[in-house]
């Protein structure tokens, strides 16, 4: 601490016990029936308002204070504050403190109960934060607590919070585009339990409410079993048509679902995602290709990013880390990279970063715990066991504990705390091995070896297990796929995809897992399918436009100009129903 900052604590403390003590005294603000004893040019100090109070609202003789709308208990703060410069904000007395430093114009504290709000959002109180900024304004706050309403939507829907919401707040909410939800069916439900918690006064807001639900973004067994079934629905005569609507949408998409993935009539308009996945490099007509695609899961389309002044690079890894994308190692058919390139997604601009301390080509790329972790590959001569890890806040590699395996075309994921690589091959077969790495041991562990070998693999955590999907055995590309659990230390078969394939791109989105691209057996390819868990069934997604293998995928989210990577849904073409041949009867 310096001196100035010395002086200036003692001399707090000093006239804090002045204060206490009652000495030299000059004043009293009196709040209900409680005085407080002060020193004017402290109150002075700490707030204009006590200047215009002391020194232009009232007379030199005047001794006594009355400040109106305060509790004791938030004066006895105030005052405090202004003594010794520190406040004591808590859950329960953060709004009626804040609301108290505003009529008394003492910014410090206002800007740290509002710091105090913005960091306790949790879905139980931010639409109570939110609807508190309509009391006292402050527009960073408002769109904090709005914000993580959308953001987190699916939870905040069962806090008693929401229940409160007028109609107006609720129809505003749920017709955003970037409300974050999974499945449109969320949204609907959130409507019928708002009405259900007080229908006599809330059932004839169902005609307000359902032209917000995206209902042609559900399924139609869904449309019939819970939303043509529903009394509210049928009862009300607004309801029909809407539902009749977006089941012509529908069978519309899937009659033409080759061609048509979204459209912008709003029973079909996709929300926003809230990640994107990018597809970036890989191996393209015989060469690398420098070609990076985002693909906008909820409108099931792929575009084109690709920034040209990138050098090409195939059998790479990519991984998001602090905002940038950070592709590491890989082959230009020239040179066998150690190299390591960071490609900010807000300026859309390539920077070189440290390099790696060995060259790796078919290399297995993960972060944990804000670190990078490349682990094996190929420099040109031999397979590797070395692995090192990356610290983007020193720009610095440092080398951690080999692997006991040599792996090349492996794949890697973190998972509690741990790094898991699986298969690969040694120079001389494919592997069925697998091992993890704890870096607060800096040790590798062999773990139980998958059910087939594997190279060219993807690995993925995903529901709280390590999947290990595709690859080659040495004879073949496979199709099959199986999951690891770390509890009991045993892999066991799961679905196995659509398409046979190896050395692919594979990430979660939207609790799905992608597989992009890869070769087949026969062909590279531009098909992109994905899993979920809780059907254990793999289905068709968008093809990309680039067919490509040994590329690299990874999930960006929290961009400010997440807009640049995504469909905009006013570019979707328009269904014209009246012109739409689909026989609506047939399809309730």
């Amino acid at each position: 601490m310096s001196d100035e900052g010395s002086s200036s604590h003692i001399s707090s403390s000093m006239y804090n016990e002045l204060r206490l003590a009652g000495e030299f005294c000059d004043a009293v603000v009196k709040v209900e029936d409680v005085e407080f004893q002060i020193h004017r040019v402290i109150l002075c100090n700490c707030s204009p308002y006590f200047g215009a109070l002391f020194r232009r609202w009232s007379t030199p003789e005047k001794k006594v204070f009355d400040i109106p709308g305060l509790s004791p208990y938030i004066m006895q703060l105030i005052i405090e504050f202004a003594y010794t410069g520190v406040v004591s904000v808590t859950e329960e007395n953060a709004q009626e403190l804040l609301l108290a430093a505003d009529q008394l114009n003492i910014t410090e504290i206002v800007q740290t109960c509002c710091s105090f709000l913005g960091e306790l959002l949790c879905p139980k109180n931010c639409i109570g934060i939110w609807q508190f900024t309509k009391i006292f304004y402050s527009f960073e706050l408002q769109c904090k607590a709005y914000r993580y309403i959308i953001d987190h939507f699916e939870d905040v829907v069962s806090s008693d919070e929401f229940l409160q919401l007028s109609v107006q707040e609720l129809t505003v909410i749920i017709e955003r585009d970037d409300l974050n939800v999974k499945n449109e069916t969320a949204v609907y439900e959130a409507i019928l339990y708002w009405i259900a918690h007080a229908p006599e006064e809330r059932r004839g807001h169902i005609a307000v409410l359902l032209p917000k639900v995206r209902l042609a973004l559900m399924s139609m067994d869904y449309i019939r079993m819970n939303v043509m079934s529903n009394e509210l629905v049928r009862n009300i005569s607004d309801c029909l048509p809407m539902v009749v609507d977006a089941t012509q949408i529908m069978c519309h998409i899937m009659t033409n679902r080759a061609s048509v993935s979204g459209f912008c009539n709003p029973p079909a308009r996709p929300r926003l995602p809230s990640a994107i996945l990018l597809a970036i490099g890989g191996w393209s007509g015989g060469d690398p290709t420098n070609g990076i695609e985002a693909y906008d899961i909820r409108a099931d389309r792929w575009i084109n990013v690709t920034n040209n002044v990138e050098r090409p690079r195939a059998y790479h890894g990519a991984v998001f880390l602090n905002g940038s994308v950070y592709c590491v190692g890989g082959f230009d058919r020239v040179e066998h990279f150690n190299s390591v390139r960071r490609f900010d997604l807000t300026t859309h601009t390539w920077h070189e970063m440290a390099p790696m301390y060995f060259r790796r080509c078919y290399v297995s790329v993960t972060v944990l715990h804000g670190c990078i972790y490349a682990m094996g590959g190929y420099d040109g001569h031999v397979r590797l066991s070395t692995a090192e890890r990356y610290t983007p806040e020193t720009n610095q590699w440092s080398l951690i504990a080999p692997m006991h395996e040599h792996r090349s075309d492996a794949s890697c994921t973190a998972l509690h705390d741990k790094v898991y690589i699986c298969g690969g091959f040694n120079g001389t077969e494919c592997l069925q091995t697998a091992e993890c790495y704890s870096p607060e041991t800096n040790q590798w562990t062999m773990i139980t070896p998958m059910n087939i070998r594997r190279s060219g693999i993807a690995v993925i955590a995903y529901a709280d297990h390590v999947y290990a999907v595709g690859g080659f055995d040495g004879n073949s590309r496979l199709r099959s796929a199986e999951a690891y659990n770390p509890r009991t230390n045993t892999w066991h078969a799961v679905a196995s995809m659509l398409t046979p394939r190896s050395n692919f791109g594979i990430e979660v989105v939207d609790d799905r897992i992608l597989a992009v691209g890869g070769f087949n057996g026969f062909t590279t390819t531009y098909n992109v399918e994905y899993y979920d868990a809780t059907t254990d069934e793999w289905s068709e997604a968008c093809d990309m436009e680039i067919f490509r293998s040994a590329l690299s995928c990874c999930v960006v989210s929290g961009l400010p100009n997440m807009a640049e990577y995504i469909i905009n849904r006013d570019e979707l073409p328009f269904l014209n129903l009246e012109d739409d041949a689909v026989d609506s009867g047939d399809s309730i």
